[in-house]
């Protein structure tokens, strides 16, 4: 009779033991299962994956039922054994049950369920979703009220409860990119891709647009012939117009449409009223954020516009092909893919035009130099040095050297830039000049 209740109690024990590597399984499986994959499961129809998408919808009573059940049952494994070995050994079977329940859950109950379930963790979330939720389903009364304690107990703390689990950050995506990096990918371009894709929400037009100086711009009160002459000539399609002074633009012009027009009438263009033919302008602030203005693109069917400051005096122009730029980055043709006025040189470093953006030098060379107060790389110097530096003055940025070899007037036209594995002994990081 003794020996049918120690078996028994040791089959209830094993049954516990099960039971919590279940629970500890299912906690690790169902909030390490990839919520995109799932998402994508749910679209094609699958119901566990429905199943899971409910239960993360109420993660802390998710949480809270499983640790429920899973205290529950380890609470009441190790009082059984206790029990059984104080029977067998007197009060040494409790130092006795100490140990062996420590083992087994630590082994059997806690570390191996969750090791497999963090290596099988979609797999793992779909076959115990099921089960789950009628567990939590049964036991929600008690893990409602275990978690209205916490609430009331943090708050007396003055600890918020608010919850954002579940929210993907633009930060967890952008570790998500460096991850995959990581793990086999070495495309740096797809990489680049990705995160220019979030930086839409966070650069302004201001950073990536055609400077003033650069603008190919046609004065309308030129002859008819002069500036049909002008806009052959010209490599661009939209063109803008200026009367008095090239702040004052009173229209743009398409190339297209001026062809119509003297098509129309070649026989007298020099009567053609070319202003006449322009669009009227559409000026934006320079603060105006890329996702925005690549919507407004969409909405108003347009793809030029002329960016203005806060005073409103011309800054430059910007396109919808700026933007999309900005994501598949600069292409000259299907061949050549690499940076406008960066001139690689045989000993690792690169000669490298003044106006070059550093979004486009990081997004091309995977580098990470700070973009926040400047948007070129003669920006950039000018802003960390907080001088206009002489030609072949040398500074250590970011553990980035770059000798100024150029300089008109004001404006460094062009650097030689030492990425950090070629920077010299002694770069920290820091702003260091050498005179």
């Amino acid at each position: 009779m003794m020996d049918t209740e120690i078996w028994i109690t040791i089959g209830a024990i094993f049954v516990l033991l099960l039971l919590s590597a279940f629970f500890s399984g299912s906690e690790t499986a169902l909030t390490a299962v990839s919520r995109p994959h799932m998402h994508h499961l749910l679209k094609q129809g699958d119901r566990r994956a429905g199943i899971i998408a409910k239960l993360h919808a109420r993660m802390e009573r998710l949480i809270g039922t499983i640790l429920l059940a899973n205290n529950l049952v380890n609470i009441l494994a190790s009082a059984l054994a206790t029990s059984l070995l104080i029977g067998i050994f007197g009060d040494t079977g409790v130092a006795y049950a100490t140990l062996v329940m420590t083992l087994l859950v630590l082994i059997f109950a806690e570390v191996l369920p969750k090791t497999y379930a963090i290596n099988n963790a979609d797999r793992t979330a779909l076959s115990v979703a099921p089960l789950v939720r009628f567990l939590v389903a049964v036991l929600s009364p008690f893990s409602d009220a275990v978690q209205a304690v916490v609430r009331v107990t943090l708050r007396l703390f003055g600890v918020s409860t608010e919850s954002n689990l579940g929210a993907i950050t633009d930060d967890e995506l952008r570790g998500a990119i460096d991850l995959h990096a990581e793990t086999g990918s070495s495309d740096i371009q797809e990489r680049a891709m990705l995160r220019s894709i979030l930086d839409l929400d966070h650069v302004e037009v201001g950073e990536i647009m055609t400077h003033r100086k650069d603008i190919f711009m046609v004065d309308a009160g030129l002859s008819s012939s002069a500036i049909l002459e002008q806009v052959i000539a010209s490599p661009y399609t939209r063109i803008p117009m200026w009367r008095g002074e090239p702040d004052n633009i009173i229209g743009v012009l398409h190339a297209k449409t001026l062809l119509s027009a003297v098509k129309l009438q070649a026989a007298a263009i020099g009567e053609l009223d070319i202003p006449g033919l322009a669009a009227k302008p559409w000026f934006i602030p320079e603060s105006t954020i890329l996702l925005q203005q690549l919507h407004a693109f969409r909405k108003k069917r347009e793809h030029f516009a002329l960016v203005v400051d806060e005073y409103g005096a011309l800054m430059g122009i910007v396109t919808l092909e700026d933007i999309l730029e900005e994501i598949v980055g600069d292409i000259s043709d299907e061949f050549d893919v690499t940076v406008p006025g960066v001139r690689p040189q045989a000993d690792g470093a690169f000669i490298i035009n003044g106006d070059v953006t550093l979004r486009d030098l990081n997004r091309q060379f995977d580098w990470n130099l700070p973009d926040d107060e400047a948007a070129t790389l003669a920006g950039l110097v000018l802003h960390e040095s907080r001088r206009i530096p002489d030609v072949g003055q040398v500074f250590n940025f970011y553990d980035f050297r770059l000798e100024v070899l150029r300089r008109k007037r004001s404006q460094i036209t062009s650097i030689r830039l030492t990425p950090p594995k070629q920077a010299p002994a002694g770069a920290t990081g820091t702003t260091e000049a050498e005179l």
